[in-house]
Formats: C-alpha cells, sequence, structure tokens
C-alpha cells in the first residue's frame, strides 16, 4: 500500500513539475532560513552555559543614583568578593576581575598587543569552568606577577601549550611567569580570556574602601540559593559596610538617599543571562539582546508559515484539477481515509525534498549569514545526529500541516457532483486562500517597513550632528609607551603637513562607556550628599576641545600657559543644568583627594553638549580636567594622501627612541570607532534585509502559482472575453484586479503592526527618528509594484494566448 502511495505521488509530481517545483523551492527557502534562525538563536541562548555551575553563577553590579546622576555597572569595591564569602556561607566562592585591556608582550624583537587581558584572585578556576591544560589551578595565580594564558597564546609564543615555567615580558616592563595553559574560551561567552594575570598584583586589590568601584565580582552560590536571596545579602552588605564610609564621605546615610528618591545598591545578575538581558551601559564585550532574539524567532516562524501557505493555497487552488482524480478513485472503493493518506503522502514527500535542498541552500549561504551576524556558526550534522533527527521530525511535521487542509478538503468531494461536472472551478469563492495570501503579504510589508525605519534611524545616527568632528580623525593607542617622549611625539606630528590639531587624552566621545571614570563631585567643601552628584571625569590636554571641533558655550578654555589651570575644570551644559547653576562661571565643585581631603576646582567654562558613546543614552555631564597624560592620541587630519600622512606618523613613532623601534603602532579612525559602536543595530539591519528579500521572494512564489492556476481556470472566459474585444489590458486588469485588492488589504493591517513593533524599538535609542507616514506608503507602493510585477506577467501571457485554441472544443 505505502509503495503505491508513493507511486502516485511520484506521477503526480512529474506530471505537474511546475506546481512541484514552486512549492517544493519555496519551503526549501523557507526551511533553510528557518534552519540559520535557529542556529543564530540556538547560539545567543548557549552563551556561558559552558560553565558546569553556570545556574549558580551571580555577577554583581553596582547600581548608585544620587541627585539625578549615577553609576549603572559592572564594577564593585574590591573588598566585597572576600566579604561575600567570610559573612555568608552560602557563597561557596566569590572572585575578583580587573580589566586588564591591552597588554604589549615581546616576541623576540617585536612587540605585539593582546586583548582580553585580564587580573583575578587565584579562585577564579573554582567559579568559571576554564579548563587546564597545564599547570596547577589551584597555585597558578597565587604569586605575584604570575600569569595563565590560552592554548592560542602559548602557541604563538612558544609553538607549544606545553609552557609552564617560561616567562613573557609584558608592558615592555614586568616579567610574568606562565603558571598555566588554559584551552580557549568558547566564543559563547561574555568574557574571553587571553591571559590571567594575578591579583596580587594590583596594590589597589587590597583596599577596604567601599566607594570606589574597580572590580568585577563573580559569585558562586550554593544549590537553592536564588538572585533574590542573594540580593538580601547584598543589601545587608552594603548597609553593614558601604553606608559607614557613605556617612563619613558624604555625610548621608541610604535613608537620607531614599528620602530623595536616590538609590545606592548592590544587584545580582545570573551568568547566562548577562549577554542577552544586561542593561548596564559598560559591559567588556558587545552584547545581544533578548528582543532581536525573539524577533529572529518570530520572523523564523512568519517565513515557515508564508512557505507552508504556499503549498496550502496551491494545494486548494489545484483541487478542481484533481477531483476528477478524487471522483474516479471513489467510485472504484477508495474511502476518505485512503485519499487522505496519499494527498498526505505527496505533501510529506514534497517536504522531505524541500529538506534536502534547503540543507544545500544553507551551507551555501552559512558564510554570508555568518558574515551578516558576527559569529562562526556551522551545521555540523555528521557530529550532531540529534540536530539531523530533530530537522525531520519538523520537516514531516510540516508536511503533515502543510497539506492536512487540502487533504480533507479534496477527500470531501462528492464523486456524482464532480463526475457530473457540477463541481464549481472559479477561483474567486475561497475566503480561507485570499486569507492567506493577505497573511503573507501582511508580514512582507510588516518585514520593509521595519528595514525602512531601521535603516533611517541608523542613517540618521551616521548623520547627526554629535557636537563634536569625528571626520578624519586618526586616532593612535598606547601613548604610554611613549613615556616622557610622548610631548615630543605630538610637537613633531603636528608639524607633518596636512596634520592641523592634535590632542592626548584618557578618553574620546566614541570610547566605550567601562573606559570612563566617574566620580562623586559636591557644591559644597562639606562634601554632603544633598549638594553631590555622580559625574563623568575625563582627564584632557589644553588642546582637547578644539582639536575635536567642540564648542565653548561661556568661559574660556584651558590654556597651557597658565599654570593654575592644573586645578580648574570644564562642565558641559548638562552637567550645568544638573547642578542647577545659573552662573557656573561663578562657582567651583569639590571632590575627594587621595587623603579624602576636599579639593576645590572652579568652573572656567562651559563646553556645548556632545553625545558620547551610544546614542541609546542621554547626554552625560562631564567634568574636564587638565592633564598631560592619557592612553591615546587623536590627530585631525586634512590631506588627499591620508595613507602618506599616517605612514610618516608611524615612523615618527617608531624613531621616538630605540625602545619603540619594536612597539606595535595602533590606530582607528574617529569615524570607525562609531559606526563600531552600533554593530548590532547595522548587523540587525542587514538581516532584516535579507528575511525581507527571503520573505517577499516565498510570498511572490505562491502569489505567481495562484496566478498562473487562476489564469488556467479562466482559460473559455478570456477567450470568449477577447473575442467580444477585450483588449490584452482589460484582460491583464481583470486578472491582476484581485490580488491588487488583497495587497491593499495587507497593507492596513501590517501599517499598524508594524508602527507598534518599531514604536518599542526605538524606545531604545535616547536619539530617534520621528516615523513617517510615508514610511508605510513607500512599503504598500513597494508590495504593490512586486505583486503586480508578479502578477502581470502570467496575466499577459493568458492575455495574448490565442482565443481560438481555447474555444476549439466549444
Amino acid at each position: 500500500m505505502i509503495q503505491n502511495y508513493l507511486k502516485i505521488a511520484f506521477r503526480n509530481i512529474l506530471r505537474h513539475r511546475g506546481y512541484f517545483a514552486i512549492n517544493v523551492f519555496g519551503l526549501a527557502i523557507g526551511l533553510a532560513i528557518c534552519l540559520m534562525i535557529s542556529l543564530f538563536v540556538i547560539d545567543e541562548l548557549s552563551y556561558d552555559k559552558y560553565n558546569v555551575n553556570a545556574d549558580r553563577i551571580y555577577r554583581v553590579n553596582t547600581d548608585i543614583k544620587i541627585n539625578g546622576s549615577g553609576i549603572d555597572s559592572r564594577s564593585t569595591p574590591a573588598p566585597m568578593a572576600g566579604v561575600l564569602m567570610k559573612d555568608y556561607p552560602q557563597v561557596e566562592q566569590a572572585t575578583r576581575l580587573a580589566n586588564g585591556g591591552n597588554m604589549l608582550v615581546l616576541k623576540g624583537t617585536q612587540t605585539l598587543v593582546e586583548p582580553n587581558c585580564f587580573y583575578a584572585d587565584p579562585n577564579i578556576f573554582s567559579v568559571f569552568s576554564l579548563n587546564m591544560i597545564s599547570g596547577d589551578k589551584k597555585t597558578a595565580l597565587n604569586q605575584p606577577n604570575t600569569i595563565v594564558i590560552s592554548a592560542s597564546m602559548a602557541r604563538k609564543y612558544f609553538n607549544t601549550t606545553d609552557a609552564v615555567g617560561k616567562t613573557l615580558k609584558v608592558d615592555n616592563t614586568t616579567i610574568c611567569k606562565v603558571t598555566g595553559v588554559i584551552k580557549d574560551t568558547p566564543a559563547q561567552s561574555h568574557l574571553h580570556f587571553n591571559a590571567i594575570r594575578s591579583m596580587s598584583t594590583m596594590a589597589d586589590s587590597r583596599s577596604d574602601f567601599w566607594l570606589n568601584n574597580n572590580f568585577i565580582t563573580y559569585v558562586l552560590v550554593s544549590p537553592g540559593i536564588s538572585g533574590p536571596i542573594l540580593n538580601s545579602y547584598l543589601k545587608t552588605v552594603a548597609k553593614k559596610y558601604a553606608e559607614p564610609q557613605l556617612m563619613n564621605s558624604f555625610h548621608s546615610s541610604f535613608a537620607d538617599l531614599e528620602k530623595k528618591g536616590d538609590t545606592f545598591k548592590y544587584t545580582s545578575i545570573p551568568l547566562t543571562q548577562i549577554h542577552l538581558h544586561s542593561e548596564i551601559t559598560g559591559e567588556g564585550e558587545p552584547s545581544g539582546d533578548i528582543r532581536y532574539v525573539y524577533m529572529f524567532i518570530l520572523i523564523g516562524i512568519i517565513i515557515i508559515t508564508i512557505a507552508c501557505v504556499n503549498f496550502t493555497n496551491l494545494s486548494t487552488a489545484r483541487s478542481a484539477g484533481r477531483s476528477k482524480e478524487v471522483g474516479i478513485r471513489k467510485v472504484l472503493g477508495s474511502n476518505r481515509g485512503n485519499l487522505i493518506t496519499q494527498f498526505l503522502t505527496e505533501s510529506v514527500m514534497t517536504s522531505l525534498i524541500a529538506l534536502g535542498i534547503a540543507l544545500i541552500i544553507t551551507l551555501l549561504c552559512m558564510p554570508y549569514f555568518n558574515q551578516l551576524s558576527g559569529k562562526e556558526m556551522s551545521i555540523g550534522f555528521i557530529s550532531n545526529l540529534g540536530l539531523l533527527a530533530s530537522l525531520l521530525l519538523i520537516t514531516v511535521l510540516i508536511g503533515i500541516l502543510a497539506g492536512i487542509y487540502p487533504a480533507f478538503f479534496l477527500s470531501a468531494f462528492e464523486p456524482i457532483q464532480v463526475l457530473k461536472g457540477r463541481l464549481s472551478t472559479g477561483f474567486k469563492g475561497s475566503w480561507l486562500r485570499n486569507s492567506l495570501v493577505v497573511f503573507q503579504f501582511t508580514a512582507a510589508i510588516v518585514l520593509i517597513v521595519c528595514t525602512l525605519i531601521i535603516y533611517n534611524q541608523l542613517n540618521y545616527i551616521r548623520n547627526k550632528d554629535l557636537g563634536y568632528k569625528r571626520d578624519q580623525v586618526l586616532v593612535i593607542k598606547n601613548a604610554y609607551a611613549l613615556g616622557s617622549h610622548a610631548k615630543t611625539f605630538k610637537e613633531e606630528v603636528l608639524q607633518i603637513p596636512g596634520v592641523i590639531a592634535a590632542t592626548r587624552a584618557d578618553v574620546l566621545p566614541t570610547s566605550s562607556e567601562n573606559e570612563w571614570n566617574n566620580n562623586a563631585f559636591a557644591k559644597d567643601a562639606a562634601m554632603s550628599a544633598a549638594k553631590s552628584t555622580v559625574l563623568g571625569e575625563w582627564h584632557v590636554d589644553a588642546d582637547y576641545i578644539g582639536a575635536l571641533g567642540m564648542k565653548i558655550a561661556s568661559g574660556r578654555n584651558f590654556s597651557a600657559q597658565m599654570p593654575t589651570d592644573s586645578n580648574v575644570i570644564i562642565i558641559n551644559e548638562t552637567a550645568a543644568r544638573l547642578l542647577g547653576f545659573k552662573n557656573p562661571l561663578q562657582q567651583q565643585l569639590f571632590n575627594s583627594d587621595d587623603n579624602n581631603h576636599s579639593l576645590g576646582h572652579p568652573i572656567i567654562g562651559v563646553v556645548k553638549d556632545f553625545n558620547a558613546g551610544s546614542l541609546r543614552y542621554q547626554t552625560a555631564p562631564i567634568v574636564f580636567k587638565l592633564s598631560k597624560y592619557g592612553d591615546r592620541f587623536a590627530f585631525r587630519i586634512q590631506s588627499n594622501n591620508i595613507q602618506s600622512v599616517i605612514k610618516q606618523i608611524e615612523t615618527k613613532y617608531h624613531a621616538m627612541d630605540i625602545n619603540m623601534a619594536g612597539q606595535p603602532f595602533l590606530f582607528s579612525f574617529m569615524d570607525e570607532d562609531f559606526n563600531n559602536i552600533y554593530q548590532s543595530e547595522q548587523r540587525t539591519a542587514k538581516l532584516f534585509i535579507s528575511f525581507a528579500f527571503f520573505t517577499i521572494l516565498i510570498a511572490c512564489l505562491g502569489l505567481f502559482g495562484l496566478i498562473t492556476y487562476a489564469a488556467e481556470q479562466r482559460t473559455k472566459e478570456i477567450g470568449i472575453r477577447k473575442v467580444l474585444g477585450a483588449s490584452v489590458a482589460n484582460v491583464t486588469a481583470m486578472l491582476s484586479l484581485d490580488f491588487i485588492k488583497l495587497v491593499l488589504i495587507s497593507t492596513l493591517v501590517a501599517s499598524p503592526i508594524a508602527w507598534f513593533a518599531m514604536h518599542q524599538w526605538l524606545q531604545g535609542f535616547a536619539y530617534r527618528i520621528n516615523i513617517s507616514a510615508w514610511t508605510f506608503v513607500l512599503a504598500a507602493i513597494a508590495a504593490l509594484v512586486i505583486a503586480l510585477s508578479t502578477v502581470s506577467f502570467q496575466a499577459l501571457k493568458a492575455a495574448l494566448a490565442n482565443p481560438v485554441k481555447s474555444l476549439r472544443s466549444e
């Protein structure tokens, strides 16, 4: 019996090759897109789950808000980890990390840059599952100037992973002994460790001061201890240890802060939620967004549903063509169950063939998809039989779901009515078929609108006046390597033709938020919390504001010729408003020096607001302090041969000192750094464009199949109309009008859905576009043009056919 079903199914496929090709190709594209989206979603949801105890690891965050400004950071005080382990047996382990940034490592005569370097407590290996290839994880980081490196780094410097006992010269000064080699951190991690240096190397790690936040704290709790319970521990810790120091420095208690609506607290976030759910502004690596994951899941469901809709539509549209087959088979003894089995067999066979094609499409498109998503995914069916089995099961289910309605619909035909020719062969009568077409184009229009709005928002970000000039600004990092030659280097570079301005600073407007230094400033020498707030503290030289094209709103800029400027400050307009100063130039701000003594800083100028960091956030309140130091230079270039200027700057960099010859020359352009802030949004926009294209393609395949069948069903009608004088345009319009109506209905349904979705997305930006009605009009026009292009081809073909052939049998 099964063999008979398969034979008949194969014959029907051959007999209707055109419809089969449309069905199988549309379904294959849908399956391929869904497979790639599934791989993306699985990858996003698997972050940090490589850790054996991932479900029991939490990170401690700091949340401080004082008088309208504050800190929302992953950084915590130095004593946090030790206190948690001492006071709470339920905290099995607590370990600290300190971001070491890029580390300079000597290899032969050349100095190389290693990113993702950290300082860590010795018990880091008791919290994270960092598999040790060689070395003893219990003692690897016990001593100062010891280092654990990744397998890739070991091979890079020693050509082997057996590197324990060898030494590395780091940061041009320090000799570190390699005490361990760990496997490379999996890609699905919010932290990647190239090198881990012993925490005891840092003097600050032994501080007991609770009002400085320089360390990242992770805790491993006992089974059964949830996030809310850990948060209660953190609340007690803050009350016991941080509040007394707050009282001493700012003369305010937590109760005083709460009365004003301010906060001073520590919270926890599960390790496995950091990548997708963290909302702090200073994550060390680019994070994901759970909203995008949900969005892509929804898109995958929509695309595969559209592919199934095509199958259902074409199968029911061809019902009249198979009605006689059904009638004859029923007369010959087939029951309804046999017919349903036959039609479902054809549906599942089509689905399985589509799966094979989908796998080929996925393999071919995976490099492109990885490039768009910024990942390194692969299918890996041979090593993952579970995934292959799941795919086969899902494909069979899709075949059954897509074919179940046509199977029941076709098998219900009455043989007497069919064989007497009384079965309607009209196309307009199916409300279900029309509803499915509306669903297809609704989804397509929603994606078109979303794509247009995302593109417009990113274009707005690229072209917005940020309050500083980022074009043709060369940023050179690792300025500290120049040592005492930094000032000379800056002066000599300014002599190069084409270099028109230069500055040295620790923070640039395109620096990530975790590179900023935040500090508490008060309007009075008593440093009371009532008159204090948290401001960004940037150390810059006297040329900073001019070199970056910022504007002074009032007062004056720093002057290198005025020695007294070493103690003055400049604030931005946001800080002036936040502090409530009517005339900031007659005021001063106070903060604590290293001995916890109040130190006053007269305000000499107010700089116009500029957007630093991401436009997702409001302009931050910033204080500028004059400094001769900073880890980066910014050179404004005005030249037609930028590469030549860069080469001259590099030559001077390496010529400053004999030790600079092997130093890496690290540079970027400020506009590139700015664009990197929005990598996630840019990738989302590209993925949206790709998904919108394939959604429209699948919808058009279904529309092409329907118009083809509609034209076949109305062949004699078209012939009669042409004999009676109808023009080609009349016939084309007649066949196209029904589908145009459906697209217009789709536009009305899609518009509010797309508006709501994009309104929610735009709320994530402090600076955003307004959603224009023209966006929806343009999307509707695009959908109409696409639909007309699809329909008109087949409609014209039917209209141009010779009516004699269609009426000959009459």
